[in-house]
């Protein structure tokens, strides 16, 4: 994946019109993408540093994991680092 300017993305998120997780969800989102961290890591394929900023960024905003997915797979299509507008 492209280098993305997390600030810029968060700026996005936080425009965006969409239902942010309670801190129990996020809790159990952490924890889910702990174990899936730790998953990667047993097959050799560590995140990025910029992964891992975008993916704590999106916690940090309460982006439910379906539209985090998304959000991956937009910034996938565009190649650009940024939402496809």
């Amino acid at each position: 994946m492209a280098q993305v300017d997390i600030e810029a993305l968060r700026a996005q998120i936080r425009a965006m019109d969409y239902v942010r997780g309670t801190p129990e969800e996020v809790a159990l989102w952490r924890e889910d993408d702990r174990d899936s961290r730790a998953n990667l890591t047993i097959e050799g394929m560590r995140p990025e540093a910029n992964e891992d900023e975008l993916f704590a960024m999106m916690m940090d905003e309460g982006v439910p994991p379906p539209l985090a997915t998304k959000i991956i797979v937009d910034l996938l299509h565009t190649g650009a680092g940024q939402l496809a507008a």
